[in-house]
């Protein structure tokens, strides 16, 4: 492998870029609520381009961020200790400067979205919070709920690139993220609730326990529903939305039956395999029964 590829797949390894799938399918589920009506579908190809290119570039920027500033918490983490900046594979330097182009490359795509200006006078507030995610565990127990809302702007955000406006719809979908999201993200803090409370950061398993942590789990992934079945009724959607919000229950049940307090050898086929599966899904049944 040659010296580019092999730097090119460090900095995709970086910001765990096949995470991406995590929050790309609700983008394109709000991008496709807001393109959807009676006139047709609307959105310019650019438009399309845009939404793809903001959320590479914002997620990248904000997992390069996060890793920069946790590099002295991951040293000390025996979990995260073999990351690339710990470990010297990456030097910190080349992650600031990776990550400031990908701050600029999110606020450079957010010019495609013109005539429309919404887009780019809301970058800055959004790479903002974004980014101050990573400082949250310093002061916080609320952290897991921060990246939820992070997740959460996704499909608001790309209603407002196509329409220019906010609605209902996009907003219970946010919603339903950040529920999601906060509650998957508390599931795999688990793992590290002993590190945590001895490093004196903030998070709720080093704060109630794993236990404690997988109960809120659960009420978050509950909420979720009510706000998926919340936007089917304001959109609104039709049965096969439905199924689909149906089998995510499904899928959200068998997630949690994978972990318990005394048991946490699965986090990872829960954290990554199941939520896949239900972001990818819930796209998929919606631009069915759009279509249909």
């Amino acid at each position: 492998m040659s010296i580019a590829l092999r730097r090119v797949r460090d900095y995709l390894e970086l910001v765990r870029f096949s995470h991406t799938l995590f929050a790309l399918p609700f983008a394109l589920m709000g991008a496709a609520l807001a393109a959807w009506g009676p006139d047709g579908v609307r959105g310019r190809a650019r438009d399309w381009l845009g939404i793809l290119l903001c959320m590479a570039t914002a997620r990248s920027a904000a997992m390069a961020f996060n890793r920069l500033v946790d590099r002295d918490v991951d040293a000390g983490n025996p979990r995260t200790v073999g990351r690339h900046l710990p470990r010297g594979a990456m030097t910190p330097a080349a992650v600031a400067l990776f990550t400031l182009v990908c701050a600029v490359g999110f606020v450079a795509s957010t010019l495609l979205f013109l005539p429309n200006p919404w887009p780019l006078r809301l970058s800055a507030p959004v790479l903002l919070w974004l980014l101050g995610y990573s400082y949250t565990k310093r002061f916080t127990s609320l952290a897991h709920f921060w990246l939820g809302a992070s997740l959460g702007l996704a499909p608001i955000a790309a209603w407002i690139a196509l329409r220019g406006d906010v609605a209902w719809p996009p907003v219970w979908l946010g919603l339903a993220v950040l529920c999601w999201v906060s509650g998957f993200d508390l599931i795999y803090a688990c793992q590290d609730a002993d590190y945590d409370r001895g490093a004196g950061l903030n998070s709720v398993p080093a704060r109630l326990g794993v236990a404690g942590a997988l109960r809120l789990a659960a009420v978050c992934h509950a909420l979720m529903l009510p706000a998926l079945i919340a936007l089917g009724v304001s959109y609104p959607l039709g049965p096969i939305y439905y199924a689909g919000v149906l089998a995510a229950a499904v899928l959200l049940l068998y997630e949690h039956s994978l972990v318990r307090p005394n048991d946490l050898d699965r986090v990872n086929t829960a954290f990554f395999h199941v939520n896949v599966l239900i972001s990818t899904g819930l796209l998929t049944v919606t631009a069915v029964d759009l279509v249909v």
